[in-house]
């Protein structure tokens, strides 16, 4: 490096500054600042001449060489440093990255199990059952979180029976689920006859686990009301064991059962009231998941499709 860049670059080489920043920072800045003075004899710039339209061309070039934006965002980060402190040594009279952005990373989508993973974990029977009380409430809780699309504080918040204070409940004789969700807001969902049979069967045997007074519908093997990391391993080592090829957690089941509903159905309003989503745009990011789908049927079945 030469020239302004290399005063910067010499600047964080001074003691004080290193024992503020790291070894791994201080390499950032110095293979940021390299990458900029490319850019900069690659235009033929000076570093004092450069300006606002110049610095976004810069940016763009990175995104168009395919950097992301956590890794532009850092780079635009070394260089906008630089210039602040050229402009406090009075060595730049403007800062051209002062305000400069990085493109927005696209939001990642949901992850949902494809429909036979889904149906084989929600079917699974163990081969070695320690407690059959407790494989009796883990199949209830897994058959809930897939065939309703609770969310784990949904399922973990239901008590046995409806009351005044019930965060949520289930009505079998009206095959409904009714739950708090986020916002203090209730809503009411169906009850798939899998499920209903589950905690038909998971009734039948809870009392013996429930402590004295117990509210909660699903509690644990002291009596108690489940935990969220009980449920999160529970649930974690139930699809190892029935061979789902993805790290399962309670929300997965969530996106699974929109997801799903919405390959079958196509009825985003339903979805959007099922999962108890206050705007639609919330629900639509299951449209793409679809879109997916139906392009993996399209590669895998159109002739014209096929390599």
């Amino acid at each position: 490096m030469n020239g302004l860049c290399a005063d910067f670059g010499d600047y964080l080489q001074h003691a004080r500054v290193q024992q503020r920043l790291s070894p791994r920072t201080l390499r950032v800045y110095e293979d940021g600042l390299e990458r900029l003075q490319t850019l900069l004899a690659g235009g033929g710039i000076e570093p004092r001449a450069l300006g606002i339209a110049q610095a976004r061309r810069f940016a763009a070039q990175l995104h168009r060489e395919g950097l992301g934006p956590k890794s532009i965002a850092l780079l635009l980060s070394v260089w906008r440093s630089a210039y602040r402190w050229l402009g406090l040594q009075g060595r730049v009279a403007l800062n051209p990255f002062d305000g400069l952005k990085a493109p927005k990373a696209p939001k990642p989508l949901p992850k949902a199990l494809g429909v036979d993973d889904a149906v084989q974990l929600a079917s699974h029977v163990p081969d070695d059952i320690a407690d059959s009380r407790l494989e009796a409430r883990d199949r209830a809780m897994v058959e809930l979180l897939y065939g309703a699309g609770l969310r784990s504080a949904e399922l973990i918040g239901l008590d046995a029976q409806a009351s005044g204070s019930a965060a949520g409940w289930v009505d079998l004789p009206s095959m409904e689920v009714h739950v708090l969700g986020k916002g203090g807001k209730r809503r009411s969902t169906p009850l798939g006859r899998a499920a209903a049979e589950a905690l038909q069967a998971w009734l039948a045997v809870r009392g013996e686990l429930a402590a004295p007074g117990e509210p909660a519908l699903f509690v644990g093997a002291r009596g108690h009301r489940v935990a969220g990391s009980t449920l999160r391993a529970m649930l974690s080592a139930r699809a190892v064991a029935a061979g789902t090829p993805a790290h399962v957690h309670p929300h997965m089941l969530r996106h699974s059962f929109a997801s799903h509903l919405l390959q079958s159905s196509g009825d985003l309003r339903a979805v959007q009231e099922l999962l108890g989503h206050a705007h639609i745009t919330t629900t639509q990011v299951y449209t793409q998941l679809d879109h997916q789908h139906l392009a993996r049927i399209y590669d895998a079945a159109h002739p014209r499709a096929k390599k």
